[in-house]
């Protein structure tokens, strides 16, 4: 791909700002130069060092001024350019997962750059080209993830093509085929998938995996098979909008309940951590020991104690819409200060370049106009 000419003239005059990941130490707050949005980022995914955008927007805005983007858009996650790949979709994009030279797309559209396309499609990664990968799905599909040679899909959806399917699914990644080994179920919505360290693992409102009793809203399923990994069962009291794994292994959830909660599990389910938020964790990504926390809340609780609306019963910091955890739990002192009610919706981190990507709703960060996507790193 190749930026547009006067796309990378803007960003060139741009002055980058500092931005910042969090540590012990701290870090930074602004983000860096990246394209902004006129519409809700739902989600992010690089590939390389591209980042790809999908959301309900119809423009990129780069130094002042609106470039076309129906609902997709790409940029180099190192000088922040938008990229010229633009394919087009007819309503909202909710989810990407990249694998080699493609680009998985789901979401509420019907057609992709004037392609028939039931919710879900594979595009080039550096074209935009529509690829032939086409099924026909009853419901809504909203998350995804690519591990090995599988395409895996979660939503609320009860069949794809004529094969019953509920909630959840998976694809060939070769043949496009859907794959008629991997049938776990749930019942009710899978709101986030994440592929790691041997296991699929699934977020969201359900209460049964594969029909066992008291599996309910954070499992983890055989990526071939889809049994249920009965080793993996936490049962967290709120509802799991966001799955992360880190790269020892480490299970992260964004919930929630009263407040917001997001938490870290061990392999076998035990709870290493929780913090407690005044309101919904939506998004939850991991780079190197540390949980980036997106969501709606303002403020970070200094204990698990929470009352009425999420209010912290024991004292709380501020942390506007973005916070940080470590390894053991305590909240770093990272705060870029986002805006919105909804604010942040996804957060996704690259390890090889040190970044984390943030989606949503707002329009301010570290108190400058950052609309709807910011990039820190």
């Amino acid at each position: 791909m190749r930026l547009i000419p006067f796309v990378a003239a803007a960003v060139a005059a741009v002055a980058v700002l500092t931005g910042g990941i969090a540590s012990a130490a701290g870090a930074e707050r602004g983000p860096r130069v990246s394209p902004q949005f006129d519409g809700t980022v739902y989600t992010t995914a690089y590939l390389g060092e591209t980042v790809y955008v999908g959301g309900s927007f119809g423009n990129a805005i780069v130094g002042g001024r609106s470039v076309a983007r129906s609902r997709l858009a790409a940029f180099d996650a190192r000088t922040g350019a938008l990229l010229n790949w633009a394919p087009n979709a007819d309503d909202t994009v909710r989810a990407l997962a990249t694998d080699g030279h493609a680009v998985y797309v789901a979401g509420d559209f019907s057609r992709i750059s004037g392609a028939k396309r039931d919710s879900l499609a594979k595009l080039d990664a550096t074209s935009g080209a529509v690829d032939a990968f086409s099924h026909a799905i009853a419901g809504s599909p909203v998350t995804l993830a690519v591990q090995g040679s599988r395409l895996y899909v979660g939503g609320r959806f009860t069949q794809i093509d004529s094969s019953r399917r509920a909630n959840l699914a998976a694809f060939d990644t070769a043949t496009g085929a859907l794959d008629a080994r991997w049938t776990p179920t749930t019942d009710d919505a899978v709101e986030s998938i994440a592929a790691g360290k041997g296991r699929v693992y699934l977020g969201g409102s359900f209460h049964k995996t594969g029909n066992v009793s008291n599996s309910l809203r954070l499992t983890a399923v055989d990526p071939v098979t889809g049994a249920l990994d009965k080793g993996f069962q936490p049962r967290p009291e709120a509802v799991v909008h966001s799955v992360a794994v880190g790269a020892d292994g480490t299970v992260y959830a964004g919930m929630g309940g009263q407040g917001g909660r997001a938490a870290a599990y061990a392999p076998d389910g035990r709870q290493r951590w929780l913090r407690v938020f005044d309101g919904d964790v939506q998004a939850v990504a991991a780079l190197g020991d540390v949980a980036y926390v997106g969501g709606h809340f303002d403020r970070a609780c200094k204990t698990a104690r929470n009352g009425s609306q999420g209010v912290c019963t024991d004292g709380s910091l501020s942390r506007v819409k973005l916070a940080a955890v470590d390894g053991s739990g305590r909240l770093l002192d990272w705060a870029p200060q986002a805006n919105g009610i909804v604010g942040v919706r996804t957060l996704t981190a690259a390890e090889p370049l040190r970044q984390v990507v943030a989606g949503g709703e707002f329009t301010m960060v570290a108190g400058a106009s950052w609309k709807r996507l910011a990039v820190f790193g």
